[in-house]
């Protein structure tokens, strides 16, 4: 099998539809067994595949309807030069027929830089659409949080190859968060209440839209006027509908906003600061 091949394989949109299970997707796909791709790791000769990088080592945010554009480097070997290097990520239990539920492809050939006569490092972009099918780089909320992991395969200029099947990315796909505040009233006397309020919303891939992020723990923070840093006045739960809402008594002129820590689907997020003038 030439390393060519492989890529030109690991690459097609259509051929890797065929990993994505079936109770993802709205039609039936091939069977994988109609893929010129081996499903676990395979060697021939002595190319090696000695690094693989995934958008930098950072977990990927994404919303409801911008396209994210991430990169993969894969560094290779071959005492007779490397002829290039390709793969796709792919999220499930295991490389096979049913068991894999998302799969993210590049749509064009790599780009393949040569450190010397031995080592090439060769990069692909792979573009990640929340509003596309499951079969064309689409998202669902199931795939967030967990894992992904790469498949890469890389060749010699003599026609070895290897592949690595189920290497980890290191990353995870996040559901793009968005946090709010608004503390009132506006004016307030000292001594009287402040309520602050504010929502706490995520990407739903499944319907293409923010919804509330519901039972979640989020900091109130509170900045005096002149101070340098925030300090934690409290911490409020998002209620069924991610809104949040509390109050405080009015002390001096100041700044507040909320502080959400993230979690394994979603990322960190803070709001705008909310200047409040007690009189």
């Amino acid at each position: 099998m030439r390393i060519r091949a492989t890529v030109a394989a690991v690459s097609g949109a259509l051929a890797l539809s065929a990993f994505v299970a079936p109770s993802a997707q709205a039609a039936p796909v091939a069977p994988v067994a109609d893929l010129d791709l081996p499903m676990k790791d395979t060697q021939r000769g002595d190319t090696k595949i000695t690094k693989v990088v995934v958008n930098g080592g950072k977990d990927l945010v994404v919303g409801t309807t911008a396209k994210k554009k991430f990169t993969v480097a894969v560094t290779a070997t071959d005492p007779k030069g490397v002829a290039g290097a390709g793969g796709f990520l792919w999220h499930g239990t295991k490389l096979k027929e049913g068991y894999v539920d998302g799969v993210l492809a590049p749509a064009a050939e790599e780009k393949c830089a040569h450190a010397n006569a031995t080592t090439a490092t060769c990069t692909f972009t792979i573009t990640v659409n929340p509003k596309a099918s499951l079969e064309n780089n689409g998202l669902r909320n199931h795939l967030a949080g967990g894992s992904w992991n790469l498949y890469a395969a890389a060749g010699g200029k003599d026609d070895d190859y290897v592949v690595k099947a189920t290497l980890k990315s290191g990353i995870r796909l996040k559901r793009a968060a968005k946090l709010t505040v608004n503390a009132s009233p506006e004016p307030v006397k000292k001594g009287k209440t402040i309520t602050v309020a504010g929502a706490l919303t995520r990407a739903n891939w499944d319907t293409k839209k923010y919804a509330g992020y519901t039972q979640q723990p989020v900091k109130l923070q509170f900045k005096k006027k002149g101070a340098s840093a925030y300090s934690t006045v409290k911490t409020v739960k998002s209620d069924r509908k991610g809104n949040l809402k509390t109050t405080v008594k009015a002390s001096a002129d100041g700044t507040f906003r909320y502080v959400f820590a993230g979690t394994s689907t979603t990322p960190a997020v803070t709001s705008t600061g909310d200047f409040v003038d007690v009189r």
